[in-house]
């Protein structure tokens, strides 16, 4: 599984394009302080919350990519983040997405962007975990998922909701529930059903189990090894915000997948599957 998994990664390889500092970059001490009463927000806007964990060779169970990109501290040239084909420099390039605003932080998550769709009411908020703190990036995500865990940020004069307030959630990254294991639960706290994507290799598999009473809608995960290059989150993400339903946002991902990994769509839509 591990050669396997090591020739996933390589694809991404040609796909790395370091990139500079943002002229939009700010601190995020610099930002207004979340709203006091983190369910009070802004339901117009619509917001998705994508937690990424970076690649990292020194503390998740993968055969060790290049050095450079398998950084799990240095966002800037992870394979998952700062590459090509990761979530910052894609969606940057994205004609659909516009990015308004760049926070530094200091761990676990080491930066977040916040992305607004250009003709849509919706904004889209990226976290990139360090890779040495992926079983917090995963309890996260999972409790982002069940509803225990509604915060809000203030974009601008509007306050929108992000982790159990945001209507979808994501995870990016190595699947850490193959290296350890949760203890805790993740029951529905609210009786809210969320949209939930997660790309990591066997994502089914290994999340099902944390998500049964998660009363979660899946539009995509995995049943095999993947690459989880920022392309196919973004194309299913067009469908979702076009409010299609499950299949055809798993075909959008299907499509994306089979085009930039040269395989069958046949192929591609065997690996990315939607629901339990």
């Amino acid at each position: 599984m591990r050669l396997l998994y090591f020739i996933c990664c390589s694809l991404l390889f040609t796909g790395c394009n370091a990139r500079s500092a943002d002229k939009q970059l700010v601190k995020a001490s610099d930002q207004p302080a979340p709203d006091a009463t983190p369910t009070s927000f802004d339901t117009s806007f619509k917001t998705i919350h994508i937690l990424v964990a970076l690649c990292d060779n020194k503390y998740q169970g993968i055969v060790p990519v290049p050095a450079k990109i398998g950084n799990g501290q240095d966002p800037a040239n992870n394979l998952y983040w700062g590459c090509g084909y990761g979530i910052k420099t894609y969606f940057k390039k994205s004609r659909s997405w516009q990015l308004i605003r760049t926070e530094k932080k200091e761990g676990p998550v080491l930066e977040r962007l916040v992305f607004k769709h250009v003709s849509q009411k919706y904004y889209l908020v990226a976290d990139a975990y360090d890779g040495r703190n992926i079983k917090e990036c995963t309890q996260q995500f999972l409790n982002n998922s069940c509803g225990k865990t509604k915060d809000t940020i203030n974009i601008g004069t509007k306050t929108v909701g992000i982790a159990s307030n945001a209507g979808l959630v994501a995870y990016i990254g190595h699947d850490g529930l193959m290296d350890f294991t949760l203890d805790e639960t993740y029951k529905n706290t609210d009786g809210i059903k969320r949209d939930v994507m997660i790309l990591a290799c066997y994502s089914k598999r290994f999340f099902t189990p944390h998500l049964k009473e998660a009363h979660v809608n899946p539009l995509v995960w995995t049943t095999g090894l993947m690459s989880p290059e920022a392309y196919t989150i973004h194309d299913a993400l067009t469908g979702y915000i076009n409010k299609e339903d499950n299949e055809s946002i798993r075909s959008r991902a299907a499509a994306a997948y089979a085009a930039f990994q040269k395989c069958s769509v046949k192929a591609a839509r065997n690996l990315l599957v939607t629901g339990f």
